[in-house]
């Protein structure tokens, strides 16, 4: 059995296709591990929903803040976006069965044997892989609960409050948790979000840096698989920190990587004329 983890799909169902070939995956016995955004901007995310879930136990995926932005839509929590492309999810016939589903992804991903953890933005630098997981779950329950996901959802959105307090509550508490995990790129050493920039790590906005920068981050001893920012073209140049969001929904690439040798790397053009 061969096990990959992919960058965001972004609904690009023909580059998966041809990354898993080139791959010679084979969904009855191999793996896939995804860093979210399965959904959005890209032109198939109804193929990439329905290819996903089809795998079953064998693909692993965490949320990305597309995802959750799909999922509060269908809520009738938000407005769809003008450069919103899910609308095929949500006029299917298996609509629900697939946002059920989608709903009970993870948000943080950890596989004790490898010592590796999957997220889709990153880990506060504050936060052991142990609390990140906890804190995770708490998110990961609300989404599972009917009675808490709409108000869940209906607060998500803001950049405030910009750093993790264990006295925060409910759905602010929820709200910045989620930040970190799905949104974060540059972030200061105590741990406060910046939410806006979203350019490459050697410009940070003035006190701030790349999450995965910071000297005292807690997480520092457990392997990283993320996604989310783009501008790194899949180079974090960190140890233990495995940037796999190559841009393929604004024209570069899918990227893939050996979870079992993490030096194997693999990718395919997002525009199959393009070598």
């Amino acid at each position: 059995m061969a096990s990959y983890a992919v960058g965001d799909l972004q609904g690009c169902y023909e580059p998966l296709m041809r990354l898993l070939d080139k791959l010679e995956f084979d969904s009855c016995r191999d793996e896939l591990w995804c860093v979210g955004d399965l959904v959005n901007r890209g032109p198939d995310s109804l193929k990439v929903l329905q290819f996903c879930q089809s795998l079953g136990s064998r693909f692993i995926c965490t949320l990305g803040n597309h995802d959750l932005h799909l999922l509060a839509v269908a809520a009738c929590q938000r407005r769809v976006k003008r450069q919103d492309t899910f609308g095929t999810v949500l006029t299917s016939p298996q609509r629900d069965e697939l946002l059920h589903w989608l709903s009970g992804q993870k948000l943080l991903h950890y596989d004790k044997t490898r010592g590796l953890a999957m997220v889709h933005a990153g880990i506060a630098p504050q936060w052991s892989i142990k609390k990140a997981l906890r804190l995770a779950a708490e998110v990961e329950a609300v989404l599972r609960d009917a009675n808490l996901a709409n108000l869940y959802y209906r607060n998500m959105y803001g950049n405030l409050p910009t750093k993790w307090s264990a006295t925060l509550s409910g759905p602010v508490r929820w709200r910045v948790i989620t930040n970190y995990l799905t949104r974060m790129r540059f972030c200061s050493p105590k741990g406060h979000l910046e939410l806006h920039t979203k350019t490459g790590p050697d410009a940070p906005p003035t006190g701030y840096l790349p999450w995965f920068q910071v000297p005292t981050r807690k997480a520092a001893d457990t392997g990283i698989i993320f996604g989310h920012w783009a501008a790194l073209l899949g180079q974090a140049n960190t140890p233990n920190i495995y940037a796999l969001d190559t841009g393929c929904v604004w024209g570069h690439r899918l990227t893939a990587i050996d979870l079992d040798r993490l030096d194997v790397w693999v990718s395919v053009a997002a525009n199959k004329t393009t070598n």
